[in-house]
């Protein structure tokens, strides 16, 4: 029976065909690439609310999954906050598995096909990217780089998604042209929309102003693959983290409509998005000015949509405004490439600095999205945390009845921003900050467990401070999300508390 080429080499032959110095590198990386997914996707599996498991028991030689239809899959304790591939094989009965494609095949879990090819193209795409990085990972902590550099870093992307590198709407030569850990610079376009026909929020530049037209950026790929029209070259940019905001030299960061899956989402700008960004901006300058010089937020300058998510486009100031002389601005996702997370005392340091900023936003009434993309540390020279610098509001959560108790006029807005519900307020806290932005710098239980035990008495008491003490703490449930294509919204799992999860055991 003749079998469909595998995700990984498919991407081998696209490979030889437009960057061929790059083949031997990437099957190289191949075996790490499949044991980081699988990393990933056995977290999973051990903390989601996976309905099609009908029990886990945990003994001295690892963990045991067992499976609604009898089977049993066996692998080693999960540790949910572990960063380093230590999962490079499981069993399923008797059958050894090394590959989490495979692994999902053969568990053959409703919606898990399509899953399982999303696991192989993210772990073909995870490959390529570890091969295609140029950074050296001793790049040290004082050294140059322009702030694009420091998100370029970050190869593996997402550090507890195993859909971490899955880009299915990217051909190898996109991947190499427009993805950042390739060092690419793309030539952003602009896309000519008679103002009638535009939202416009905030100040819209004059340089993308023609006349009686608002000039709307646009990325290569949006215009080839979903406009399917012509743009005029506008100005080279250096793609960030998100892969679709890019960083303009001696300009703004431009956040793009990307109607591509990344990771687990089409990334798109919504008119809702765009409407509430002025308004959103000014209130959190205020904001950010009650945290006693300890967080900035970068200003949206402006944004534009011709009312379609295809064809839309936002203005940020970029982070590194917020600098002084000699310091740096990280985003925390580049920490892990940096020697800093390796000293207890300065983790220690950065979790309480973190904690000290989310939680007292979150007792004025707003939620961050604070994960190690939208948070950045603004770095002395020698390393030790200052402030932070937080970007992109448009995932915020926003509580007007605890503005009102410290006398905020809540900003004019409504919809899926504003809630008062104190469970919503502190996932999205806690699941981004705690579960993910301070657990992938972490990098383990035991180095999180430790940061936590050395910040949390320095920090003022409230009942959300309690929650955070007491409570298991809150994860989006990705893999569940991803096998779930008929629910929307956000599907929720907790981790158990960082001290009770035992050293991993290699499978």
């Amino acid at each position: 029976m003749h079998r469909p080429p595998t995700a990984d080499a498919e991407i081998a032959e696209e490979l030889a065909a437009v960057r061929p110095a790059l083949l031997s590198r990437y099957a190289a990386e191949l075996p790490g690439a499949r044991a980081a997914v699988l990393t990933r996707l056995w977290r999973a599996l051990a903390h989601e609310p996976l309905p099609w498991l009908s029990g886990r028991v945990s003994g001295a030689d690892g963990l045991a999954l067992r499976l609604a239809d009898g089977r049993t899959l066996r692998g080693p304790h999960a540790d949910p906050y572990a960063t380093s591939a230590y999962v490079t094989a499981v069993r399923l009965d008797r059958e050894r598995y090394d590959d989490p494609a495979r692994l999902m095949t053969a568990l053959g879990v409703p919606h898990g096909s399509a899953f399982a090819a999303e696991l192989a193209h993210s772990v073909a795409s995870l490959a390529l990217s570890r091969a295609g990085a140029g950074h050296p990972k001793e790049w040290p902590v004082d050294g140059g780089g322009r702030d694009w550099e420091w998100e370029q870093r970050v190869v593996d992307g997402h550090p507890y998604h195993p859909s971490c590198r899955s880009r299915p709407g990217f051909s190898v030569a996109d991947q190499l042209a427009y993805a950042p850990e390739h060092g690419p610079v793309v030539e952003l376009g602009t896309v000519p929309v008679p103002a009638e026909g535009c939202l416009v929020s905030g100040d819209w530049p004059a340089e993308l102003r023609d006349g009686d037209r608002i000039l709307v950026p646009v990325h290569p790929w949006q215009a080839a693959h979903v406009l399917g029209r012509s743009y005029r070259l506008w100005r080279p940019a250096h793609p960030l983290m998100s892969l679709r905001t890019l960083a303009v030299p001696g300009g703004p960061q431009v956040k793009t409509a990307l109607s591509a899956r990344l990771t687990s989402s089409v990334r798109d700008i919504s008119v809702y998005s765009v409407r509430a960004a002025a308004p959103l901006s000014a209130f959190a300058e205020d904001l950010a000015a009650r945290t006693d010089g300890l967080l900035h937020i970068t200003r949206t300058l402006g944004a534009v949509t011709a009312h379609s998510p295809d064809l839309a486009a936002l203005l940020r100031e970029p982070p590194e405004v917020y600098a002084g002389p000699g310091e740096r601005v990280l985003p925390v996702a580049a920490l892990a490439t940096t020697p800093l997370p390796g000293s207890p005392a300065w983790l220690a340091a950065f979790t309480r600095l973190a904690l000290t900023v989310g939680l007292r936003l979150l007792d004025l009434g707003v939620a961050l999205e604070a994960h190690g993309q939208n948070l950045l540390v603004v770095l002395a020279p020698d390393g030790t945390p200052l402030r932070l610098v937080y970007r992109d509001l448009a995932d915020i959560r926003i509580s007007p009845a605890r503005l009102a108790r410290h006398g905020i006029a809540p900003p004019a807005l409504t919809g899926r921003l504003i809630t008062d519900d104190d469970t919503a307020l502190r996932r999205k806290l806690f699941a981004s900050l705690v579960a993910g932005a301070l657990a992938g710098t972490a990098g383990s239980a035991p180095a999180l467990d430790t940061a936590l035990r050395a910040a949390l008495p320095d920090l003022p008491p409230g009942p959300d401070l309690v929650s955070l003490r007491e409570d298991p703490l809150p994860a989006k449930a990705l893999t569940l999300m991803r096998l779930s294509p008929d629910h929307a919204g956000d599907i929720w799992t907790t981790l158990p508390r960082p001290r009770a999860v035992p050293s991993p055991v290699r499978g």
